[in-house]
């Protein structure tokens, strides 16, 4: 079935990104996998490119837009290439919907030209040790000056992608006691300098896959962030943080679908050009069988995504049907890239073949975002159940 969700602006952004992948990203990976994150001033290639500002309104520096297609069409592109552009993914999907929702005019000013060009790189530090997906359980506090110019930020985070190179860092904390009636009250956001005193970046974590992306954790000790860089009102974080959701697991499902898709490709290639007992390992009719069971699945997952896609352009994307699109995206990947990888035989499980790294990838698919139960259990309250 022909694909009705691209049009020829993204097609030519699909051409312009594929050859910059090509060049910028292809011949050094490598590099960034041993090392564990890309450099830092690769972040300014994307900038140059518009990468950063396709979302952004032109007044600040971005190309005005309001469409998830391009951010879709680089899931797509970094799949379909076996790379990662690093942490820089929580940059524009998860920062900086809240910088467009929460900020003042006086902050996107501040903000957005620096975010535009990679100057300044965000990320967003809700978990903490022990809470996991439980946000309202978190520790951290924020507690307002005598002389009401700034708050006082303390705790801990972890997990936080993007954490090692982050100039700007959205910080989840409290700044009033939760309820009796909802322990989800008194939760702040704060876009956090991260040079200032007392922030501090403990280990980048030794992760199982996603190996050039930066993910740390953070300290705060007495961290005195000025009352111009709250985000939105105060106590009403959770609030914040549930309205971004639903793009976020868009975001996770069509990731999840993309790797599929290449996991697919990558190994079509491999069993054609692979010869056993005399002939291609394609020619056996258990390959065939198992290459087109996974892309049937693909298939279906497009179909998932490429819906959601347009919903969530539209602003209807509802919580549950993106809960909904994530459970079912990421559970394809996991089948789909688990049997591309056996096809590969021995060489599957060396990190020099791109299927063996997004097996490793692929897994978290299943965690972050809320995990796969929490999905379910989104989708079961929707049904009424």
């Amino acid at each position: 079935m022909r694909r009705t969700v691209f049009n020829e602006d993204h097609e030519a952004f699909r051409e312009t990104l594929r050859a910059f992948i090509e060049a910028e990203v292809v011949p050094v990976y490598d590099e960034w996998f041993a090392a564990g994150q890309a450099p830092r001033d690769f972040y300014y290639k994307l900038g140059e490119l518009g990468i950063f500002g396709i979302n952004v309104p032109e007044e600040f520096g971005g190309a005005g837009l309001d469409s998830h297609k391009f951010e879709a069409v680089l899931y797509e592109e970094t799949a379909r290439a076996g790379v990662a552009f690093g942490g820089s993914g929580v940059h524009v999907l998860l920062a900086l919907p809240y910088i467009k929702m929460l900020a003042t005019d006086e902050q996107k000013k501040r903000f957005l030209p620096k975010f535009v060009s990679g100057e300044e790189m965000w990320a967003i530090a809700m978990t903490e040790p022990g809470t996991g997906s439980d946000l309202a359980g978190m520790k951290s506090t924020a507690k307002l000056s005598e002389d009401g110019t700034h708050y006082v930020l303390n705790g801990a985070k972890t997990f936080i992608t993007g954490g090692v190179h982050a100039d700007r860092m959205i910080v989840c904390a409290r700044t009033s006691a939760p309820t009796a009636e909802d322990r989800r009250h008194g939760i702040s956001l704060f876009a956090v300098d991260t040079k200032s005193e007392g922030y501090s970046v403990g280990r980048k974590l030794d992760k199982l896959g996603l190996k050039t992306s930066d993910t740390a954790e953070l300290a705060f000790v007495d961290v005195k962030v000025p009352v111009e860089d709250l985000l939105g009102e105060e106590n009403k974080g959770f609030y914040y943080l549930g309205h971004n959701l639903a793009s976020e697991r868009w975001g996770i499902a069509f990731g999840a679908y993309a790797q599929a898709k290449a996991a697919v490709r990558f190994a079509k290639q491999y069993v054609q050009d692979r010869t056993v007992f005399g002939k291609t390992v394609a020619s056996f009719q258990n390959t065939k069988f198992e290459l087109a069971a996974c892309q049937a699945e693909v298939d279906a997952a497009e179909a998932v995504v490429d819906r959601a896609t347009e919903a969530l352009d539209a602003d209807e994307l509802t919580p549950a049907e993106a809960a909904s699109a994530k459970l079912f995206c990421t559970e394809v990947a996991h089948r789909v890239i688990d049997r591309c990888l056996q096809l590969h035989g021995g060489y599957g499980f060396m990190n020099e073949y791109p299927i063996a790294r997004l097996y490793a990838d692929n897994r978290v698919n299943r965690i972050y975002g809320g995990t796969s139960e929490i999905m379910k259990s989104i989708i079961a309250k929707d049904m009424g159940l």
